[in-house]
C-alpha cells in the first residue's frame, strides 16, 4: 500500500486541551507491565529512566496531526512523515528515534554517553537472523561448553547436576574479637515472590551453617540438621551495624569494612540445582564446592599471569552514584566480579570478539554486556515466582548487597539473566520486533501488526544528514550540534533526571568491558563515559543551566513554527525551578501540558516511596516570539492552572487512574507555566512560580472539594477550564 507523504500542520492535535491522553495512559499501563516485551528494541541494553514507546508514539503523532484528528484512530494506522525531521538531544534509548523511523520520519539521535549510543546503533541496524543463531551455536558447542563446566556439582547422593545459582554472604571481621561476622540481615535466603499464598522458604541456620526449608509465616524456627531455635528474621546485621556472635559486641559495618582497606569477603553458603530430571533444589554449599570455587581462583590467577585474558581494570572515580561503592572499598570495576564470574565472562568475551567484525558480532557484543548486569556481586536472588536474579540497577544506585547471587554465566534451560537465556529473550525478540514492529492494542488483541514499517534501518554514518526517512545518530553534547539553523521541524525528548541518577556514573561499568574491544561508538582511549557537558547535577541551578545550553540550541535549529516536546515530573519546587531557567532562557515558552501515566507503579524506585510520582507531564513549547498570548499575572496563572489541573485529574479519574499528591503538584507545576505565558525571561517565571507554589496546592484541593473553603483570599471562586488562545500570527 503506497501512502501519501503527510504535511505538518499549523495546528497541532498536541496543542489542544482535548487531547486523549487517557488513550495513551491506558496503552502506557499495558506496555509497562512488560516493557520488554511490548517494545523490545529498546531493551537490548540496560539504560536508565527508559520512556514507553506507545507514549512517544503518540506524543509524535499528536505533534504532527491536525488539531482535529482522532489519535484513537491515527495510532493504529501506517503513516508516511517522510519530510517531517525530528531530533532528540537526549536519546537515551532510542524511544524518540526508533517510534519516529516506524512513522516515516527523518530521525536525528544524540546523546553524549557513547553506551547509550552504541545500544542505539545496534538495536536498529539489520541483523541477518539465520546468521545470529549460527554464530550463537558456535559459542554453545565451544566456549559455552567450557563455562558450563564452572558450574558442575552434586546433589547430597553424589548425582552429577548443574548449578542454577550460588548464595553468598559478606562477611566483616569483628574490630574486638577478629571473629567473621556474616551480614545476615535475616536468614531467609530464598522465598516465592508471592509468600502469602505459596509460603515455603528455604532458611539458613547461624548454628551448624546448614539449610532447611520453614514457612514464611512461622516467627520461631527449629533446624531439622541441629535442633537450634531461632527467628529466622534476625540476621547479625541490622541497619547500619553488625552483632558479633562471639563477643556480643555490636559495631558500624562501614567503619569495619574501610579498617580493613579491601572490599568485603564473601562466604559460599548454598546452592540451587537443576537435577537431571528437570527439578530444583536447594542444597548446602559443600567442601567439593568450595575447593571449586578454589581452583577457579588459581586459573584465573595463570590466565592472566599469561596474559590470555582481557579484563576491565578502570579504576572508579569518586561521584554521586560511586561514593557508597568507594567506602566500600571497591576500587576497581573488576572488583565487581568473584573468580568464577571474571573467567566465564573474560572467555565469552573473548570468543564473541574473535569472530569476524560485522552486525551479527556487534549484536553479541552488545548482548555480553547486558547480561553483565545479572552476573556480578551486585546482584540478589528476587526468589521463585519471578525472574530470579534481581539485577544490580534495580534500584538506580550501586549499592553492595550483603547476600549476592552468582548465576550461571552461560544458563541453563530454567536460569535467570544468562547469556544462553537473554539470547533468546532479549536479542531474537529485538530483532523479531524491528522486521515486524507491533503496536499495543487496548481490546482482546494485544498485538496489532501493520501500523508501523519495519525498522531494519542502517544509521547513516554521517551526522547530521537529512535526507527522508533515514536515521541519523551522534555522540557528543547536544548543547553543540552542528545541525543547520532552522532545519528541524520537531524536537521530542525527555531530559536527564537532575540530582538523582548520574547516567555516566552507573554507565561506566559497561563501558569499562566495552573499550576491551572498541567498535562503533566506543573508543578505546576513553576510560569513563563521563563528560564536563553532561545534563546532570546535583545543585539545581547548575542543571538548570546545563539543560538550558541544550534547549538554547534546540530554538536554534527548530524552525520558527516548529515543537519542542518532551516529558518530565519532579516531586519537588526546584526541580520546577530548573526547568523553568532551561525554558525560557533559551526564548521559548510552554503553550500546554498533558498528564500521561508513566513508569509501572510496581517498579522498585516507586513502590518505596509514601507518594510517588505515577504521572509525567507532556510539556508542549513554542518559540516565545510565535506565542501571542496575553501573559498572566501569577496570581491569574495559578487560578487557571488550579482549574485546568482539577479538570485534568477528573478526566484522569474517570479513566480508572487514581494521583498521588506527587503527581498533582507536578501537574500544577506544568500548569502554572502554561498560564504565565510568554514570559520575557526566566527570572521572571521563577518569581512567579516561587510566589504561587504553596498558593497552588492548596487551590487545587479546594477545586477538587477536599476542603471546604480555601487558605487563600476569599475571593477566590472555581473558574471553568480556560482555552488558551492558540499562539499564532
Amino acid at each position: 500500500m503506497k501512502l501519501t507523504v503527510q504535511k505538518l500542520p499549523k495546528r497541532r492535535l498536541i496543542e489542544q486541551q482535548n487531547f486523549p491522553f487517557e488513550f495513551l495512559s491506558a496503552l502506557a499501563e499495558r506496555e509497562s507491565w512488560r516493557k520488554e516485551l511490548n517494545r523490545p528494541i529498546y531493551h537490548m541494553h540496560k539504560w536508565w529512566a527508559k520512556r514507553l514507546g506507545s507514549i512517544f508514539r503518540g506524543i509524535l503523532l499528536g505533534s504532527a496531526l491536525p488539531e482535529n484528528a482522532d489519535l484513537r484512530q491515527a495510532f493504529y494506522e501506517p503513516h508516511d512523515f517522510s519530510e517531517v525531521r525530528v531530533f532528540d538531544p537526549f536519546m537515551g534509548s532510542g524511544t524518540t528515534i526508533g517510534e519516529a523511523n516506524k512513522l516515516g520520519m527523518t530521525a536525528l539521535g544524540r546523546d553524549i554517553n557513547p553506551v547509550a549510543c552504541e545500544s542505539v546503533r545496534i538495536a536498529f541496524q539489520p541483523v541477518d537472523r539465520q546468521k545470529l543463531i549460527h554464530l550463537f551455536e558456535q559459542l554453545a558447542a565451544t566456549v559455552g561448553c567450557r563455562i558450563r563446566t564452572l558450574y558442575q556439582t552434586e546433589d547430597d547422593q553424589g548425582t552429577s547436576c548443574e548449578v542454577l545459582y550460588y548464595f553468598w554472604v559478606k562477611y566483616v571481621d569483628c574490630p574486638s574479637c577478629a571473629a567473621n561476622v556474616d551480614l545476615f540481615s535475616n536468614y531467609i535466603f530464598a522465598k516465592n515472590a508471592y509468600p502469602k499464598k505459596k509460603p515455603e522458604i528455604q532458611v539458613y541456620c547461624p548454628s551448624c551453617r546448614g539449610i532447611f526449608e520453614a514457612n514464611y509465616h512461622q516467627k520461631q524456627v527449629g533446624c531439622v540438621h541441629c535442633g537450634f531455635v531461632f527467628d529466622p528474621r534476625l540476621g547479625q546485621a541490622h541497619g547500619a551495624k553488625a552483632t558479633c556472635a562471639s563477643c556480643q559486641r555490636t559495631f558500624s559495618i562501614i567503619e569495619a569494612i574501610q579498617t580493613s582497606g579491601v572490599p568485603p569477603s564473601h562466604r559460599l553458603f548454598a546452592k540451587l540445582v537443576l537435577m537431571p530430571n528437570g527439578k530444583k533444589r536447594y542444597l548446602p554449599a559443600t567442601d567439593k564446592d568450595r575447593n571449586d570455587y578454589a581452583a577457579c581462583e588459581r586459573l584465573l590467577t595463570e590466565e592472566l599471569n599469561r596474559g590470555t585474558l582481557r579484563l576491565p581494570a578502570t579504576e572508579l572515580l569518586d561521584g554521586h552514584n560511586t561514593r557508597q561503592v568507594l567506602n566500600y572499598n571497591y576500587r576497581t570495576w573488576r572488583d565487581f566480579f568473584n573468580a568464577r564470574q571474571l573467567l566465564a565472562l573474560g572467555w565469552l568475551h573473548e570468543a564473541i570478539a574473535a569472530f569476524p567484525e560485522n552486525a551479527e558480532r556487534d549484536a553479541l557484543l552488545l548482548l555480553f554486556s547486558g547480561i553483565l548486569e545479572f552476573n556480578n556481586l551486585f546482584a540478589t536472588y528476587k526468589g521463585e515466582g519471578t525472574g530470579a536474579v534481581r539485577h544490580m540497577f534495580s534500584h538506580h544506585v550501586l549499592k553492595p548487597e550483603r547476600t549476592p547471587i552468582e548465576a550461571n554465566v552461560w544458563g541453563t534451560s530454567k536460569s535467570s539473566g544468562s547469556f544462553s537465556g537473554l539470547f533468546k529473550s532479549r536479542l531474537l525478540r529485538a530483532i523479531d520486533y524491528n522486521l515486524a514492529p507491533f503496536e499495543i492494542g487496548l481490546g482482546a488483541k494485544r498485538k496489532v501488526f501493520g501500523a508501523s514499517k519495519p525498522m531494519g534501518v542502517q544509521p547513516v554514518a554521517r551526522w547530521g544528514g537529512l535526507e527522508a526517512g533515514i536515521v541519523s545518530l551522534s555522540c557528543g553534547s547536544s548543547g553543540n550540534t552542528n545541525l543547520p539553523d532552522r532545519s528541524l521541524d520537531l524536537i521530542v525528548t525527555d531530559p536527564p533526571f537532575f540530582d538523582n541518577v548520574h547516567y555516566s556514573e552507573l554507565a561506566d561499568f559497561f563501558f569499562a568491558w566495552q573499550t576491551l574491544h572498541p567498535r562503533g561508538f566506543i573508543n578505546e582511549t576513553a576510560t569513563t563515559t563521563r563528560h564536563e557537558s553532561e545534563v546532570q547535577d546535583v545543585d539545581a541551578s547548575r542543571f538548570g543551566t546545563k539543560l538550558g545550553l541544550v534547549f538554547q540550541e534546540c530554538q536554534r535549529i527548530l524552525k520558527d513554527d516548529g515543537l519542542l516536546v518532551f516529558t518530565y515530573h519532579h516531586s519537588r519546587p526546584d526541580g520546577w525551578m530548573s526547568l523553568a531557567e532551561a525554558i525560557y532562557d533559551s526564548g521559548f515558552s510552554v503553550v500546554q501540558a498533558h498528564p500521561v501515566k508513566s513508569e509501572l507503579s510496581v517498579a522498585a524506585p516507586k513502590s518505596q516511596t509514601k507518594e510517588p510520582v505515577l504521572i509525567d507531564a507532556i510539556l508542549v513549547c513554542r518559540k516565545r516570539e510565535r506565542d501571542k498570548r496575553a501573559i498572566l499575572s501569577p496570581d491569574a496563572a495559578a487560578k487557571t492552572a488550579a482549574s485546568v489541573t482539577t479538570k485534568q485529574l477528573r478526566r484522569f479519574a474517570e479513566a480508572g487512574y487514581k494521583a498521588t499528591k506527587s503527581d498533582e503538584f507536578v501537574l500544577m507545576s506544568a500548569q502554572f507555566f502554561v498560564a504565565l505565558g510568554p514570559i520575557a525571561s526566566a527570572k521572571l517565571a521563577q518569581s512567579a512560580y516561587s510566589q504561587q507554589k504553596n498558593r497552588l496546592q492548596v487551590l487545587t484541593e479546594y477545586l477538587k472539594g477536599r476542603i471546604p473553603d480555601p487558605q487563600v483570599s476569599k475571593s477566590v471562586k472555581p473558574v471553568e477550564m480556560i482555552q488558551y488562545p492558540l499562539p499564532f500570527d
